[in-house]
């Protein structure tokens, strides 16, 4: 019998009861679940194990779906943009949308709930200068301004779920009813879901855990007209309207929104859109709204016996389990994909449920499971990668989701993944109870805050785009790094810094949620800020800090950081200061391996008080900056890569003054980190690269010398 046993869910299917029993006695798993696509036959729920039983609340049920096709899910979709050479202008609705996943609303008054603007003039064109040409599928203006251009905001039927439309492309499923999702807002899948659940429940007396995935609106992916994804927002709001939805916000907001608040001239409101006050009053209301609808389920889970568990992904929007609604759903936990570092903190750091638990990667689908490829790579980066996270804050459970059938036929992998929950198993046994030595409090400010924590950057969960990439590393860096992070708004700031911080962060493009735009040009925030810096605390600006073109400076704390960037307006301003420091406490030990990303252009040094740390291509990459008694520092950009979080640890440590202390839990290769157990006297030492470490590693007071094999873990008693 296995020696460790438990923490570990795994997925199973029909026809594969004796392989379960092996690999479930192998890995000690004490939970099965289903996937999209497969069913536990009851053989496999009589097994000694917890069973979790996927429940779509607003998807899979197409006998009522297709008999109140009145009450799909809509979307706000915006046309492309359309020049008019003469008067008359016809603007086709659905090129380059795919007609199998929408379908155009007509029969809520076009005239009502549409918006036809003139993009040139930012003017909404009134109802009488056009009409819908329903058989031809476009809308005709009639009195158009030539060479102006033109879109239509309308409202669109979603006819096919977006994630059974993934699941469906990737594997395949051929002729496999399209699932339609319906809207509780409505009066009659309202009352549905319910009688549904409380029926459901009684005819599954052996689930345990009712794993809702997830419960009524999905996040924005709409795909083109190729059947391939056009847009996707891992946050986006866009899928969650309807005509009741809009009247509801009204009769509760005092004011009515626009089809314009929720397409946002095409970008959808964006994470990275700087969110206005319409946008966040929406998402306000449609949280509430969700919280209340998603307890009443999650009381009649209690009721019947069960625990109650979201999945993180698919229909979350409305769950935002960092908003202030979360806690009142009820959840019992939380079921989440880890891609990386990041995205374990995302579900180990949510409040207010009992366990959270972390779907690992690969998934066992057939895009990774096929002949010649070798799964073990991507499940040993997925590990290495996510465990420094986990050794900061662990999560209760971990498991794997797609069709064990597949993974069955690679028994390397298997044996594998047994290593990977028994090395769970361990650390979490050693540290659940524990709280790692902490070596300061950093807090990243964006216009998001606390709502979005650890989620900076994200477009889609767990991957990174081109404009992400020079910033996903500064969060996959401080994901597994010996500091306490807290995530801030300009609101926070304006009603005063707490004081228990000790580094801000702000990092971003300009005019994006992340860099703040004008948020900067407001007095109080900029003054808090220098007040902050100038008293001892530490400001560290990635990419364009505090970006927003105003009195002479793009940098708007350009004073802290000692750098601003040329945007061509002061090119006949000659700029001297170009010299590089030879050696710095922030760039011992790690040499010429910093990788800056796409970079910066034209970054200057505003004095010869800025000491700059690295120089390529007439543009700084990396200087800090004495500022009264507290230090600013700037970094380009910032990819993951062991150095730049080396990097950025020895510059966290320089900007806060506690140079003196970055030796205390510490290793000298930068491959290696180390965990801080003060309480227990031990240090967890992790070798975070597939080398075989020798590093000398220091704890409390004392040196020690660690062997590490590749990607291994040894645990040191301090003496």
């Amino acid at each position: 019998m296995h020696k460790k046993i438990g923490r570990l869910t795994l997925p199973s299917e029909e026809h594969f009861l004796e392989q379960t029993k092996e690999v479930m006695e192998k890995l000690g798993a004490d939970a099965l679940r289903d996937s999209d696509g497969t069913k536990l036959p009851d053989e496999v729920k009589d097994l000694d194990a917890k069973i979790y039983t996927t429940y779509f609340v607003a998807r899979g049920d197409n006998a009522f779906a297709k008999a109140h096709m009145d009450e799909c899910q809509h979307f706000y979709l915006m046309t492309e943009h359309h020049t008019a050479i003469g008067e008359n202008i016809c603007i086709p609705l659905m090129k380059g949308y795919f007609a199998e996943q929408v379908k155009v609303d007509d029969d809520h008054d076009p005239k009502r709930w549409w918006e036809v603007i003139d993009r040139t003039t930012k003017e909404v064109v009134p109802v009488t200068h056009w009409k819908w040409d329903k058989q031809k599928g476009q809308v005709v203006i009639e009195a158009a301004e030539p060479f102006h251009q033109y879109t239509v905001s309308f409202l669109a039927y979603a006819i096919w779920d977006p994630t059974q439309m993934y699941n469906h492309i990737t594997n395949d499923w051929g002729d496999k009813e399209h699932e339609i999702p319906f809207d509780v807002r409505k009066k009659e899948a309202s009352v549905h879901v319910e009688k549904v659940l409380e029926q459901w429940l009684k005819d599954n007396p052996k689930t345990d855990i009712v794993r809702f995935t997830t419960f009524f609106y999905h996040f924005t992916l709409v795909f083109n007209d190729e059947g391939k994804e056009k847009f996707v927002d891992w946050f986006g709001y866009s899928g969650s309207v309807s005509v009741e939805a809009m009247e509801a916000f009204e009769k509760e907001y005092g004011y009515a929104l626009r089809p314009e608040d929720i397409v946002d001239e095409g970008y959808y409101n964006s994470t990275y859109r700087i969110p206005t006050k319409a946008y966040l009053d929406y998402i306000e209301f449609q949280q509430k709204f969700v919280s209340r609808k998603a307890k009443r389920l999650v009381d009649m889970v209690h009721k019947a016996g069960k625990e109650a568990v979201m999945f993180l992904g698919d229909n979350w929007i409305g769950t935002e389990p960092y908003g202030r609604y979360f806690k009142d759903i009820g959840l019992d936990g939380v079921v989440g994909s880890v891609g990386d570092g990041v995205t374990l903190r995302i579900i180990a750091d949510i409040p207010d449920v009992k366990f959270r638990e972390g779907r690992f990667l690969p998934y066992f689908f057939p895009d990774t499971f096929y002949p010649g490829n070798d799964p073990v790579i991507e499940a040993k980066r997925n590990w290495t990668t996510a465990r420094r996270a986990m050794v900061r804050r662990p999560l209760d459970r971990i498991g794997y989701g797609g069709y064990l059938s597949l993974a069955y036929q690679f028994p390397e992998f298997i044996d594998y993944i047994a290593r990977v929950a028994d090395e769970f198993r361990e650390i979490y046994d050693k540290i659940a109870d524990e709280t790692p030595y902490s070596s300061m409090k950093v807090a990243v400010l964006n216009c998001w805050g606390e709502l979005r924590s650890w989620q900076p950057y994200t477009v889609a969960h767990g991957k990174w785009y081109h404009l992400a990439y020079s910033y996903m590393g500064l969060m996959e860096a401080l994901s597994g790094m010996d500091v306490q992070v807290s995530f801030i708004n300009f609101e926070d700031v304006k009603r005063g810094i707490d004081p228990a911080i000790d580094v801000i962060i702000n990092a971003g493009d300009a005019y994006t949620a992340f860099s703040g735009g004008e948020a900067f040009a407001q007095e109080k925030v900029v003054a808090e800020l220098r007040r902050f810096v100038y008293e001892g605390g530490g400001f560290i600006g990635v990419g364009e800090p505090s970006a927003f073109q105003r009195e002479g400076k793009f940098f708007q704390l350009s004073d802290i950081l000692g750098v601003d960037k040329e945007v061509g307006f002061s090119q006949s301003h000659n700029k001297y200061h170009d010299k590089q420091s030879d050696s710095h406490f922030v760039t011992e030990e790690i040499g010429g391996n910093l990788d800056f990303g796409r970079g910066m252009p034209c970054i200057y040094a505003l004095s010869e008080d800025t000491k700059i740390l690295n120089y390529k291509d007439h543009t700084v990459n990396l200087a800090v900056h004495d500022y009264g008694r507290g230090r600013g520092a700037y970094i380009s950009g910032m990819p993951y890569s062991l150095e730049n979080t080396r990097m950025l640890k020895r510059l966290l440590h320089h900007v806060s003054h506690r140079e003196d202390s970055l030796k205390r839990y510490y290793a000298r290769d930068c491959r290696v980190e180390v965990v801080g157990f003060p309480e227990r006297g031990e240090l967890l030492v992790l070798n975070n690269s597939g080398d075989k470490v020798k590093t000398e590693v220091y704890g409390r007071e004392k040196t020690y010398t660690a062997d590490l094999e590749p990607n291994g873990i040894v645990w040191l008693k301090e003496e």
